[in-house]
């Protein structure tokens, strides 16, 4: 039997795919979670062979799951499903560790396979992602502007910004500065929606 531990924020969809998965003779669903650190209590209580996550749930997200996972058991192969499937956001999560990510709008029985794909050390992208990804120029900003970037766009003023990322305030307003012209964008406003379409947030 292949172990599975499901995460997902939405009740709804986590019972929809467990009751899916029971269908299937060879795959037990062992556990659920409905955020982030729930996901990693239940992957080192239950040690699962295979972990599905949501790409956007509480914190940590199904990117920074995939690679807390990766450290806490790495036997333990991630598969990320997403409903806003962005090319940036299958490099990260694959940079991250995850082998499988999957929309969630595929066919019933996609994810059972993927399942059994990513089990057997395959790997498994959706198709039109990976051909969007091939296209994606890489990010421009680097780790520190995206850090910035990132908790600006959670409406976090330059002092929490700084007090959060140890850096001083005038470095934060040049990071954000620095996103802002590298994105061609109006404002931060604008540069976090950029960054946001293009899947590096």
């Amino acid at each position: 039997m292949i172990r599975v531990l499901l995460a997902d924020d939405e009740e709804l969809i986590r019972q929809a795919l467990a009751a899916l998965l029971g269908l299937e003779g060879d795959i037990e669903v062992v556990a659920q979670a409905g955020e982030g650190r729930a996901a990693l209590e239940a992957v080192r209580a239950h040690r699962p062979d295979v972990a599905v996550v949501d790409l956007e749930m509480p914190p940590p997200g199904g990117i920074e799951l995939a690679a807390e996972l990766g450290r806490a058991l790495p036997s333990c192969a991630v598969v990320i499903l997403t409903g806003h499937g962005r090319p940036g956001h299958l490099r990260r999560a694959l940079d991250a560790g995850a082998r499988g990510f999957l929309a969630k709008g595929a066919p019933g029985g996609a994810l059972a396979d993927v399942i059994r794909r990513v089990h057997a050390g395959a790997r498994y992208v959706d198709p039109a992602l990976a051909a969007d990804a091939l296209t994606l120029p890489p990010c421009p900003l680097t780790p520190r502007e995206l850090d910035t970037l990132r908790l600006a766009g959670y409406g976090s003023p330059v002092t929490v910004i700084a007090r959060r990322t140890h850096l001083a305030p005038g470095t934060v307003r040049n990071h954000l500065s620095a996103c802002v012209q590298k994105l061609g964008a109006v404002d931060r406003a604008d540069a976090v929606r950029i960054a946001r379409e293009a899947g590096w947030l």
